[in-house]
């Protein structure tokens, strides 16, 4: 194949991230904020109370100093400094093992890794790339967070690909992280494009402890790849429906595949969940879009993301990324593959035989994850998700049926009410519910019926005036507390502030906490506060103290309570401004442990070069935690990819190129991690 690099021919959308979609004149989370602040006439130095809010009344006590070097029952280890190194960090005593590479073989005929030389078929047997989410399910397969801490499943989300470091026709030429060239025809060769299909998705694998305290594969026949042409069921109110009814499922009840999972989420009833989160970008409609391709932010002209759709065979699997109407009706052509992704998809670890199925009754919008509300026998189950986009939204999903653990199951996601969430500046806050009839989603107002209200739950949500968050990621509930945290990352367009985004041109984000009304979990209202304003100690605050040097971090992503309420903190500073100007100071993506009640933070673990650390959990007995290092070498520039120059080489493996993989953190006494 012939390379050519032509602008016009190289496809480079840096990162996949969004465009801004969301034109509605919807209050931000940091106008109501600043009204707030204004309305109490707090100053600088006096925030803490405003963030505190209704927690300095409970279990937050306001007079606790913020940082690294207090003491505390929590947080055992000292924090450690920050780092630019091509390696890992942690503190002293702690040691880490690291598994499961992109590309190590897990199933089917066990292919050798070789980025030169492994197929597109090849790809569907090895780990995926870009690790990101991920759980620990014990062996015994009964309970998601009981059972043994040397044997289970892990099962992680591959967000997306790095096409340069995949491909032995890349070598040499000038590409980005996220560009793709195009031969002499204007295509792409049809096995490079499924590897990279293969790539995104889902990897379970058998992992246990040996004998001397590593980690290591076990056979099983549930090691196995979903990936993005891994068939699946449309479940809940879309289903069948014109919105799904395509060429490959007429009757609008499959698609094909998952793309572009970030965060996760475990249900109470012991199955992982696969959070579909920038995948608008990877279709590309030429023709006028309907809105649930345009609020999204569907690709209007090129390419999409990959350029998929321009491979070389012109076969089925990868025309339907072009979503152009190309026949008489939807079930002619793939106008609708698009309404097929943006949902929450539920996997079955424990059973190759069960089909995945996509929840369409949690919406549809760019998912980080879903975390759960404690199941409580005889009530609903109640979890939350945020849409990671500038100025979307946070939502929250209450199921009509009561939990029972003996006939608990995925049904439960598939017959409740969604919620989004309307942050007011006196601190509390209202579940408004994305409800076909209720209110203003009528037809008059453009919406026909609850599916449509689901397929558009982005304007659902901007209709009913809910309140435009600074990026919200991961959430994380204290499973002893029920108190819920959220993370948003930032958002440099921010204009205009409110109470819960406060900061115009927010570079380096904050993290909000609530608490249902009277601590009943299906309340219709909330209690609100900020727990943390990251950023340099020039411009953070935890409870009215500025963070210090082995607590401040920014760009918060990454959010996980562990079984003892430490709170588990990931950052994502962009490849595009890590380690320079002002984010220099900050060193490479990190994660610190806080302690919310006596409101300390410490500098736990640094990743190596031009990667996000992403993905946190432990074992039931907390003795053992798995960590992500997603993109190593993401920083290596297009002119130093060409001469061969990479940035990062982790995790020197001797692999031609830096590889996303798992990090095995212990404590060299055996104890528990973090105390």
């Amino acid at each position: 194949m012939t390379i050519q690099q032509p602008p016009q021919v190289v496809i480079d959308n840096h990162e996949g991230d969004e465009p801004l979609s969301n034109q509605s004149d919807n209050p931000s989370f940091q106008q109501v904020f600043e009204k707030r602040l204004s309305r109490r006439a707090m100053m600088k130095g006096s925030m803490g109370t405003a963030m505190l809010g209704f927690f300095a009344t409970s279990s937050y006590s306001s007079l606790a100093a913020a940082g690294s070097s207090r003491h505390t029952p929590l947080i055992g280890f000292e924090a450690i400094s920050v780092s630019a190194t091509d390696g890992v960090s942690l503190p002293k005593g702690y040691a880490h093992q690291v598994i499961l590479p992109w590309g190590h073989p897990i199933s089917g005929h066990q292919p050798a890794f070789d980025p030169m030389a492994n197929s597109g078929r090849d790809q569907a047997h090895q780990m995926g790339s870009h690790h990101d989410g991920m759980h620990f399910f014990p062996i015994e397969g009964q309970d998601p967070y009981q059972g043994s801490s040397e044997d289970g499943l892990l099962v992680m989300n591959h967000e997306y690909v790095e096409p340069r470091f995949m491909h032995a026709s890349t070598r040499g030429q000038s590409l980005s992280s996220s560009a793709v060239a195009l031969n002499a025809e204007g295509q792409r060769d049809a096995d490079e494009v499924l590897k990279e299909i293969h790539g995104h998705g889902v990897s379970i694998v058998r992992m246990k402890k040996q004998a001397d305290g590593q980690w290591a594969i076990e056979a099983d026949v549930r090691n196995r790849r979903i990936h993005g042409l891994t068939e699946m069921e449309i479940s809940g109110p879309v289903r069948g429906t014109d919105f799904v009814k395509t060429r490959f499922s007429p009757e609008g009840t499959r698609v094909r595949g998952t793309l572009n999972n970030c965060a996760n989420g475990v249900t109470p009833w012991n199955t992982y969940l696969a959070a579909e989160e920038n995948w608008s970008g990877y279709f590309v409609n030429h023709a006028e879009q309907p809105r649930e391709q345009s609020r999204y932010g569907v690709t209007k002209e090129g390419a999409g993301r990959y350029g998929w759709e321009l491979a070389d065979t012109g076969a089925d699997e990868f025309i339907r990324f072009n979503v152009t109407p190309a026949g008489a009706s939807a079930t002619e052509d793939y106008r609708n593959e698009v309404n097929g992704f943006g949902w929450v998809v539920e996997i079955d670890p424990f059973n190759p035989d069960v089909t995945p199925v996509k929840r369409t009754q949690l919406g549809r919008f760019a998912h980080e994850g879903v975390v759960f509300q404690p199941a409580v026998e005889g009530q609903p189950i109640v979890c939350y998700a945020g849409d990671d986009s500038r100025f979307e939204y946070i939502y929250k999903y209450v199921s009509a049926q009561s939990y029972y653990k003996e006939t608990a199951g995925g049904h439960l996601l598939d017959n409740g009410t969604l919620y989004v969430a309307r942050f007011n500046e006196d601190g509390s806050g209202d579940w408004l519910p994305l409800v076909f009839g209720m209110g203003p989603l009528t037809p008059e107002n453009g919406f026909n019926s609850q599916a449509d209200v689901l397929v558009n739950t982005r304007l659902a949500a901007d209709t009913l005036g809910a309140t435009k968050m600074d990026r919200p990621e991961w959430g994380a509930v204290d499973r002893k507390t029920g108190e819920v945290y959220f993370t948003l990352t930032n958002n440099s367009r921010r204009k205009e502030t409110d109470a819960v985004n406060p900061r115009i041109e927010n570079n380096w984000g904050q993290i909000v906490r609530w608490r249902e009304h009277n601590d009943q979990v299906n309340a219709i209202q909330f209690e609100w506060n900020l727990f943390v304003l990251a950023g340099p100690e020039s411009d953070s605050e935890l409870a009215g103290q500025p963070l210090d040097g082995g607590s401040m971090f920014n760009s918060p992503d990454g959010l996980w309570f562990d079984a003892d309420s430490r709170l588990w903190i990931q950052t994502d500073m962009s490849e595009s401004i890590v380690n320079t100007g002002p984010w220099e100071q900050f060193g490479n993506n990190q994660m610190l442990a806080a302690d919310p009640v006596n409101n300390v933070i410490r500098r736990f673990l640094v990743g190596p070069i031009g990667q996000e650390i992403t993905g946190v959990v432990t074992t039931p007995d907390q003795k053992t935690m798995f960590v992500n290092v997603q993109h190593p070498g993401a920083t290596t520039s297009a002119e130093d990819f060409a001469a061969g120059k990479l940035a990062s080489h982790w995790p020197h493996d001797g692999s031609p190129y830096p590889r996303s993989a798992t990090l095995v953190i212990s404590r060299e006494d055996g104890g528990v991690i973090g105390a």
